[in-house]
């Protein structure tokens, strides 16, 4: 059964082929599907559903597609679903994850969370939506090493923790974060529904 994953984002590509270890996942580039999908939508689930039914639709066959965001309380839920788009509008990502640094400077108040949204459809179009949060706060300072084009791992510490994202090791990252929650609830369902593992 091989699965395409509806992102540009490899980042994102190598968390999910750690955490569908077995199943054939494809970047959509590696399905023939080249055109970048706008993501106009105002929600995350809108989003995801968005892509993966394109995908699906082009490739005729299954897809999956993400879209996730933090959500920090002290900028009334910004950047949100437009986390991708907020980075894209500084010299560097390190430039961006610095200016909400900044941003946080004069409150208490540096609680956030993480929110994905996993949409699996197949090449009759039909969907099934996965979802995922994890609370936290943000650092004071960037902290660690992140994956390609996942910036705010160096600024999310998860509740519980004293590490970011990007400093804990790939598979603990996995096992709590938003798109580990919502990936191993796709898992789970492929293996329940198709016999895959």
């Amino acid at each position: 059964m091989r699965i395409v994953f509806a992102t540009t984002n490899q980042g994102k590509l190598v968390e999910m082929r750690q955490m569908l270890s077995g199943f054939d996942v494809v970047s959509a580039a590696e399905a023939g599907f080249l055109q970048d999908v706008v993501e106009d939508q105002d929600t995350f689930v809108g989003n995801a559903l968005k892509k993966a039914r394109e995908v699906a639709a082009a490739t005729k066959q299954w897809a999956v597609a993400d879209d996730s965001g933090i959500c920090i309380s002290a900028l009334n839920g910004e950047p949100g679903v437009y986390s991708s788009r907020f980075v894209s509008g500084f010299p560097t990502y390190q430039d961006a994850m610095r200016s909400i640094i900044d941003k946080l400077k004069n409150t208490d108040d540096r609680s956030a969370y993480f929110e994905s949204a996993v949409v699996l459809t197949d090449p009759d179009g039909q969907s099934q939506v996965f979802s995922g949060r994890i609370h936290g706060s943000i650092a004071p300072e960037l902290r660690g090493q992140a994956l390609p084009k996942l910036p705010y791992d160096t600024i999310f510490m998860p509740e519980g923790y004293d590490k970011t994202f990007a400093e804990l090791d790939p598979s603990e990252k996995n096992s709590i974060s938003h798109r580990g929650q919502a990936f191993k609830q796709l898992r789970e369902y492929l293996i329940k529904t198709y016999g895959h593992s």
